[in-house]
């Protein structure tokens, strides 16, 4: 009972009264908290996620990233209070969402093996977001975070799926409108280049050689449409022809492997070929490989001077996917007439 309301109470004539009003209000009292109580109670959701039905919070204030979810989480504005290690995106973020990841406390390395339950624990989430692969599940114990807060698992199952997960994990964070604007942004600048490029991109069939390839094995990263260094140029018209020798599930429908003596005949009826290069414009070394080697030199676009290195083609989110549209634009301003 607050202070007026006592005062009130005990100047009443009556002892009777006075008690009866203490009573009248303790009862209401109780009724504030019971409702405040089933208020708390009722602010939950659930959540379809990759291991199922989960109950999470609508409104997450406390949230733990890792994997793929932490770009996505920390370009949204999601409520973040820890990440895992990203190092293979800091090249991708602009300098406010670096600061932020270098502010946020790490409480797990790159890998799902590397997580540090305790400095979790200690965290007090409210909900925990799993950004990995479902094979790489088998190193995190569930259980163990399961008893600190509730636990979602969003992870990418295929190159091009990056764009519906990351859309998923800002809504389970309670980011959508972050999101929403990262989302349209990218848009806008792809329809952009869609509309410069689109005539003269419509008549070429491109190929793409990735970052992936084992100069030691003397094989090289075949990427056909929809894999992790073509999807975004697919968004603004380019058409990337082919399919794997023998197409698979996930990634292997997308992606292969070839010998290096195959290069006439997984590129050779490219009209432009892209290439895998990093932020600072230089190929690694399984790209530089395939560049030196005598066969490259033979290709009709290689020839014709149609070959381009593209940087960022690893992005997975629309904000740093942005980039990769900027780097597309440059690299292809030769094709126009």
């Amino acid at each position: 009972m607050n202070a007026p309301a006592l005062r009130r109470a005990l100047t009443r004539t009556s002892t009777v009264a006075a008690l009866t009003g203490l009573l009248a209000l303790g009862l209401a009292a109780c009724g504030d908290s019971e409702e405040e109580s089933k208020g708390t109670e009722s602010q939950t959701r659930t959540f379809e996620a990759d291991n199922g039905e989960i109950e999470i919070p609508a409104s997450p204030e406390r949230v733990v990233a890792t994997g793929y979810a932490v770009p996505v989480l920390i370009e949204s504005g999601a409520d973040l209070v820890g990440i895992s290690q990203w190092s293979r995106g800091t090249a991708l973020m602009d300098a406010d969402d670096l600061a932020t990841y270098e502010e946020l406390e790490k409480v797990a390395g790159e890998s799902a093996a590397e997580t540090n339950y305790e400095a979790i624990a200690g965290l007090r989430p409210d909900l925990i977001v799993i950004g990995v692969p479902a094979p790489a599940l088998v190193d995190v114990d569930m259980d163990r975070l399961e008893d600190i807060a509730p636990v979602v698992v969003l992870g990418p199952a295929a190159p091009d799926g990056w764009r519906e997960l990351a859309e998923r994990q800002a809504d389970a964070a309670g980011a959508t409108e972050g999101f929403e604007a990262t989302k349209a942004a990218y848009e806008e600048r792809a329809a952009e280049l869609s509309e410069k490029y689109g005539e003269v991109l419509a008549d070429l069939d491109f190929g793409h050689v990735g970052a992936y390839g084992d100069v030691s094995a003397g094989t090289f990263h075949r990427e056909y449409a929809g894999s992790w260094g073509t999807n975004i140029a697919g968004d603004l018209g380019v058409q990337y022809y082919g399919e794997p020798s023998e197409p698979g599930e996930g990634a292997e429908a997308v992606t292969e492997y070839p010998s290096i003596e195959e290069l006439p005949e997984k590129l050779g009826e490219a009209d432009v070929i892209t290439y895998t290069v990093g932020p600072d414009g230089k190929p690694d070394d399984a790209v530089q490989y395939v560049l030196d080697h005598k066969l490259w030199q033979n290709l009709p676009a290689v020839k014709a001077d149609r070959a381009f290195g593209v940087r960022y083609t690893e992005a997975a989110t629309f904000a740093s996917a942005i980039k990769t549209l900027d780097s597309l634009d440059a690299a292809l301003e030769p094709l126009l007439p």
